[in-house]
C-alpha cells in the first residue's frame, strides 16, 4: 500500500500520477490490431483459434461456440432457489430504474409554427460482451441485458469466454435467459468485439456494442468505434473512498476489498484529511484481507495498484476524485451537502457509511458498467437510453413555411448556399 502525504516534500509529484485520462496501452493496441485484422479476414476460423489460444477450450466447429436452447434449460435446472431469488430481485431492481430512465417521444410547436419533437426507437440488433474469466459475472447480464430488453431491443447478443471445459456458467446463463438475451456464444475477449462489429458466418453483425470488460476488450471497442456504436469504455474495476474522520475504517477497508479481489488491472485507493483515518483502514486492511479466498487478486492490487492519500483539507480530496474521475466512489462526510455537488467525474458515488458499493454492483438499481481508467472525465455509466436510436421530427404547414422561408433565405445568403433558400422560397411562391 502506497501512502502519499501533503506533509511530504514529493506530495505534488505523486498526487500528479493521480491524475488520468483513458488512453491505451501500446502493447495492448498491437494485438487488438492483430485479433481485429484476423476476425476481418479469417472469419469463424479465427474465433475458433483464438479460443484455444486464449481460453484453452478447442471447439469442434464454429457452431458450437453459439449456447444452445438444450444448454440453456440444463442451466436453470442446476440454478438452485436461492441464486433465482437473488439474480431475479436485482433483475426486478434494474428493469424498474431503466423504465423510469427511458426517453419518450415528445412534439412541440417553434416559434415559426412548425411541429418539432423526438421519437426514440430500441436499437434492432445488440450486442453484449459479459466477462468471464476468474469470477462469472453474473450481475452484468442483469446491468446490461436486462437494460437493452427494458428498451424493447428485438435481438440481444451476447459474447462471454467459455469456462476451460467449453461451457459457460449455468448461474450466468440463467440470469442472460432471464434478462432477455436472444443469442449468447462463448467467445472472449477482444475477438468476441471483432465477431460483433464485424460479423462473421456464425454470428451476424450488431449495431452497437455494450459491455464491461478487461483492457484488450475495452480497446477493442474503442479500434471499432465507428464501423458500429460503442456504450463507453468500461475496463477493470476500481474504487476511490473520500472520507473524513466521521467514517468507519472497517467499512472502507471492506469496499476497497471488494473491488481489490477483481485482481488484474484494479485499483483502489483512499482519500482523508484524517492521517489517524487512513492509519485505521490500512490496520484493518492487513486484518480483513487474511480471512478472504482470493488472496493471488488480492495481494497483487495491495501490493501494486493501492494508495492511500492524506491531503490537506477534504476540498482538496474533491480535486483529487476528479482528477483521478474513479469509476466507484464512496463518499463519507460530514460536508456532504457542501461537497457533494463539486463532485463532477465519478461513474457512481455511494453516500454515508451505510452504502456498501457491493450493492450497486449487484442489486441497488443503477447499471454497474461505468467508465473507468479516466474516462469518466468523458464518459457516464451505462444508461437505458443508449439503447435507443433517436430521430428529430420537422413538419411545416402554410403558415410555417412562410414565417421560415425568410429567415433561411438570410442564412442561404450568409452560408453561400442559394439552392438551400430556394428550396424553402419556392414553397411560398408556389
Amino acid at each position: 500500500m502506497r501512502l502519499i502525504s501533503h506533509e511530504k516534500k514529493n506530495y505534488r509529484a505523486e498526487i500528479a500520477t493521480l491524475d488520468r485520462r483513458a488512453q491505451p496501452l501500446a502493447r495492448v493496441e498491437k494485438v487488438v490490431t492483430d485479433v481485429i485484422a484476423a476476425v476481418r479476414k479469417e472469419g469463424d476460423a479465427a474465433l475458433l483459434a483464438f479460443a484455444e489460444k486464449f481460453d484453452g477450450v478447442k471447439f469442434r466447429s464454429a457452431s458450437t461456440l453459439r449456447v444452445t436452447e438444450a444448454e440453456l434449460d440444463a442451466a436453470d435446472k442446476i440454478v438452485g432457489a436461492k441464486a433465482r431469488r437473488a439474480i431475479a430481485a436485482s433483475r426486478k431492481n434494474v428493469t424498474a430504474f431503466a423504465k423510469k430512465s427511458l426517453r419518450k417521444d415528445w412534439t412541440a410547436t417553434n416559434t415559426q409554427g412548425a411541429e418539432v419533437g423526438e421519437v426514440y426507437q430500441p436499437f434492432e440488433r445488440v450486442g453484449i460482451y459479459v466477462p468471464g474469466g476468474t469470477a462469472p459475472l453474473v450481475s452484468s447480464a442483469n446491468m446490461t441485458v436486462a437494460l437493452a430488453a427494458a428498451a424493447g431491443c428485438p435481438e440481444i447478443v451476447v459474447c462471454t469466454p467459455p469456462q476451460k471445459d467449453g461451457t459457460v456458467n449455468a448461474s450466468l446463463l440463467h440470469a442472460l435467459r432471464g434478462a432477455g438475451a436472444t443469442e449468447i456464444y462463448k467467445i472472449g475477449g477482444a475477438q468476441a468485439i471483432a465477431a460483433l462489429a464485424l460479423g462473421t458466418k456464425t454470428v451476424a453483425p450488431v449495431v452497437k456494442v455494450y459491455g464491461p470488460g478487461n483492457s484488450y476488450v475495452v480497446e477493442a471497442k474503442r479500434q471499432l468505434f465507428g464501423l458500429v456504436a460503442v456504450d463507453l469504455l468500461p475496463g477493470p474495476s476500481e474504487v476511490v473512498v473520500l472520507a473524513d474522520d466521521s467514517a468507519r475504517p472497517d467499512f472502507i477497508a471492506a469496499d476497497l476489498l471488494a473491488q481489490a479481489e477483481h485482481g488484474g488491472d484494479s485499483e483502489i485507493g483512499l482519500i482523508s484529511d484524517s492521517l489517524k483515518l487512513i492509519e485505521a483502514v490500512r490496520a484493518e486492511i492487513v486484518t480483513q484481507s487474511a480471512s478472504l479466498s482470493r488472496q493471488g487478486p488480492l495481494r497483487a492490487v495491495l501490493e501494486e495498484r493501492c494508495w492511500l492519500v492524506h491531503v490537506p483539507s477534504m476540498e482538496d480530496g474533491v480535486e483529487l476524485v476528479n482528477a483521478f474521475a474513479p469509476e466507484h466512489l464512496s463518499f463519507v462526510a460530514r460536508k456532504e451537502k457542501n461537497l457533494l455537488p463539486k463532485i463532477r467525474t465519478a461513474g457512481a458515488i455511494f453516500l454515508g457509511n451505510w452504502s456498501p458499493v457491493a450493492v450497486g454492483d449487484f442489486l441497488a438499481g443503477p447499471s454497474h458498467e461505468l467508465p473507468t481508467g479516466g474516462a469518466g472525465k468523458s464518459f457516464p455509466g451505462l444508461t437505458v437510453d443508449q439503447f435507443q436510436r433517436r430521430t428529430s421530427i420537422v413538419r411545416l404547414d402554410r403558415d410555417a413555411i412562410r414565417q421560415s422561408a425568410p429567415i433561411v433565405a438570410v442564412f442561404a445568403e450568409i452560408e453561400g448556399l442559394d439552392a438551400h433558400g430556394r428550396s424553402a422560397a419556392v414553397r411560398v411562391e408556389g
